[in-house]
């Protein structure tokens, strides 16, 4: 839900396509909300790809805001979409309304949840009571929880959100966009994309900002979202060109 120009309550994180940067987006708001002084918790329906052992996305966002209350519903071996995964690996898949209920137990705890999806959008996570599949969009809607749109800043991403965004209207979804790695040194198309994109821009984190120190990535999180997700950044191209 709203509350003024500040989003509460449970919080989906998607994004256009995979590897676009939603674990680093998660933790920047996670960051700028607890600056703010909101108890703040994560939660991750579905991993994938974690047969090598290594650490999952709630342990990456917590190794940038600990302390952090951060919960993994699922895990499965293989990196695929969480449903095909859970098939491969001979697993249970996570069905929609334990997902539910695991987001409602963290929203009555915490001022935030941030829920962050699998790829993009429409990925098939689990199975419904029913048998058929069910997506994070699902999820949203089942929550009543508006949508973070993790965007890539280069060539393709003004249709790949769209149609992100168009499929998030359709479901009553509130939505805003965070592109996921703001370039170094960019270039006319990403200046473009940032214009066309301002309307529903939330915020834009610079590329590399997962690697930083945690305590100097907790202080700058702000600086790169907008009063809705807790930060305090309301010119674009002073920070672009400062970034």
């Amino acid at each position: 839900m709203n509350v003024g120009d500040a989003w509460t309550g449970p919080v989906l994180v998607t994004g256009t396509d995979t590897e676009v940067g939603k674990t680093v987006v998660t933790a920047a708001v996670a960051a700028a909300a607890q600056a703010a002084g909101l108890r703040v918790a994560v939660v991750k329906p579905g991993q994938t790809g974690t047969a090598g052992g290594e650490p999952g996305d709630v342990d990456a966002v917590t190794r940038l805001v600990a302390p952090l209350t951060g919960r993994t519903l699922a895990s499965y071996p293989d990196p695929l979409a969480p449903l095909a995964a859970a098939r491969v690996a001979e697993l249970p898949p996570l069905e929609l309304y334990n997902a539910v209920d695991a987001v409602r137990e963290e929203a009555d705890k915490h001022d935030l949840v941030l829920i962050e999806g699998a790829g993009g959008l429409l990925v098939p996570m689990g199975l419904r009571p029913s048998g058929e599949p069910w997506t994070v969009a699902d999820l949203a809607v089942s929550l009543g929880a508006p949508a973070v749109v993790v965007a890539r800043a280069g060539l393709g991403t003004l249709n790949h959100t769209a149609l992100t965004l168009e499929a998030l209207e359709r479901r009553a979804v509130p939505a805003g966009v965070v592109i996921g790695a703001w370039p170094n040194d960019p270039d006319l198309v990403h200046w473009l994309n940032l214009s066309d994109l301002v309307p529903n821009l939330l915020g834009a984190v610079p590329d590399g900002a997962g690697g930083l120190d945690p305590g100097v990535f907790r202080r700058s999180a702000p600086g790169w979202l907008t009063p809705a997700l807790y930060g305090v950044l309301d010119d674009w191209r002073a920070w672009a060109e400062e970034t």
